[in-house]
């Protein structure tokens, strides 16, 4: 299991790490390794310089490793410490993550040998559209087979291991490990989720994820 927690709270004007920001009385990322607390082994990924605090947020068993300047480096970082067959990747700004989506996750994976990853994600609800720089409506596009991915994301070691053995550039490029997994010809597929499970961003965010946690 690895938690990606080096978000660095810009966004959400936390004045500090993202995954230490208080959500429901506990700070954020704890919401997440309290949903993996079943996991074989778990690695936080954290802003460099502050490895202390977020281990202290989250107790005695993570292992706790420094992110990277990107999402996908931060990533790397941790799997270099993973030693299990699969992997499951979270992002700690999704606190509603429950441990019935990462048994899910890793029991649909174990299940199909001819899949790499598995990928919690919504159906699109919203119409879509898209627009040019003066934001007038060039087009509509069908939202027919188009999903909203989030986190968790599973993952067999290895494949996601050469996935993200690419430049720089190219994980700071990367919306998800998907991608990356895609591009190097692996097979993902869609685990369908309509629980919560919002991504926290802004205080808004924060505000609709206490409300649901509360």
């Amino acid at each position: 299991m690895v938690i990606v927690a080096a978000g660095s709270g810009t966004r959400l004007g936390a004045g500090g790490p993202k995954a230490l920001a208080e959500v429901a009385g506990r700070p954020m990322v704890a919401w997440s390794v309290a949903a993996a607390a079943a996991a074989e082994a778990m690695v936080i990924a954290t802003p460099p310089g502050h490895e202390v605090e977020i281990a202290a947020a989250c107790g005695a068993g993570p292992r706790v490793v420094s992110g990277g300047d990107s999402r996908s480096r931060s990533v790397a970082n941790a799997l270099a410490a993973v030693a299990t067959d699969l992997v499951l990747v979270h992002d700690a700004a999704r606190p509603l993550v429950t441990a019935g989506l990462f048994a899910a996750l890793e029991a649909g994976l174990r299940a199909d040998p001819h899949v790499d990853g598995l990928v919690a994600a919504a159906p699109v609800a919203d119409t879509l559209k898209r627009a040019g720089e003066d934001l007038a409506v060039a087009e509509t596009v069908s939202r027919d087979g188009l999903w909203a991915i989030q986190t968790p994301q599973a993952f067999r070691t290895e494949v996601l291991r050469r996935a993200l053995d690419v430049p720089d550039a190219v994980l700071a490029a990367a919306t998800d490990d998907a991608a990356l997994v895609e591009a190097a010809g692996g097979t993902v597929r869609i685990h369908p989720y309509y629980e919560p499970n919002l991504k926290i961003t802004t205080a808004a965010d924060m505000r609709l994820a206490e409300a649901l946690l509360g």
